[in-house]
């Protein structure tokens, strides 16, 4: 574990480490009893085939790589530790949904508890990250200029699509296709935990200021991710005959491999040995 100037273990480390492999044992038994009994969902139809599909992202991709992580981090790997802050960043956003837009069910107390752990186990992470090591560890190679352009493009677009819709509501009365409640939600989640920070992460990117290397590969991955999540989602509805969701599986496919690219044009220029400025092995 990484000690301090005084030669103790890191207390903050090692609590964001233990609190992180809470949220994905946390996070495999919801999504894994959500999958094996649909029945405790108690929402309409088209919700509960996106809680399926998001059920089936988070037991299969998120709780994996969550735990890789994590037994990265303790042998001192950069890319680990960056793939750690953003499933907690997944985490915190993804169990918000269910929190304030799923139906009161058995699961309210693990809704609750995997969306606020995160912010905890982040802050205790976070506290002691040096954000120049990180940027240090980037290669002069890595391709800063598209994935900023494209985090920019991105934050734009997530601004221009929501604000729209809401103008048109406001100035005409006509209700966005899922209706307002369900768009109220979707829109202020996207508005405040992703569009702010792929803008900012994106511009410091472009800039080279250090917190742009944290930032950048937190809120990319955390984007593809939750595309996926879409992606799987609208298929299982399609799959289960709901009208208009056939047609958003290749957008939503096509913005997954796009945000894959730029997680790898980021990922993929850090050294694959570990670091010892980010060793969180206990010694």
């Amino acid at each position: 574990m990484e000690k301090p100037r005084s030669g103790r273990p890191s207390i903050s480390a090692s609590a964001a480490w233990r609190l992180s492999l809470g949220v994905a044992i946390l996070m495999a038994v919801q999504a894994g009893v959500g999958l094996l009994i649909p029945s405790l969902y108690r929402d309409e139809d088209w919700v509960m085939a996106a809680w399926f599909g998001n059920d089936l992202v988070t037991l299969l991709v998120a709780v994996p790589l969550l735990i890789w992580s994590l037994l990265g981090v303790r042998e001192g790997s950069r890319r680990a530790e960056l793939v750690w802050y953003s499933m907690l960043g997944y985490s915190l956003y993804n169990y918000a949904y269910y929190l304030f837009g799923a139906a009161l069910n058995w699961f309210f107390p693990l809704y609750v508890v995997l969306f606020t752990l995160p912010v905890f186990a982040l802050i205790l992470a976070l506290g002691r990250l040096d954000p120049t090591a990180v940027a240090s560890d980037f290669s002069s190679t890595t391709p800063r200029r598209w994935v900023g352009g494209y985090m920019l493009f991105t934050g734009g677009g997530l601004t221009l699509a929501w604000v729209g819709q809401w103008a048109v509501f406001m100035t005409t009365g006509s209700a966005p296709d899922i209706g307002s409640d369900a768009f109220q939600l979707i829109a202020a989640m996207d508005l405040s935990f992703m569009v702010p920070w792929f803008l900012f992460g994106g511009f410091l990117l472009l800039k080279r200021w250090p917190w742009g290397y944290v930032i950048a590969p937190l809120i990319v991955m955390k984007g593809a991710t939750y595309t996926l999540v879409l992606t799987a989602t609208s298929t299982v509805a399609a799959l289960r005959g709901i009208e208009g969701t056939a047609s958003q599986i290749p957008v939503w496919a096509a913005w997954t491999l796009l945000g894959g690219l730029a997680l790898w044009g980021l990922l993929g220029h850090l050294p694959g040995d570990p670091r010892s400025s980010g060793r969180l092995r206990d010694s």
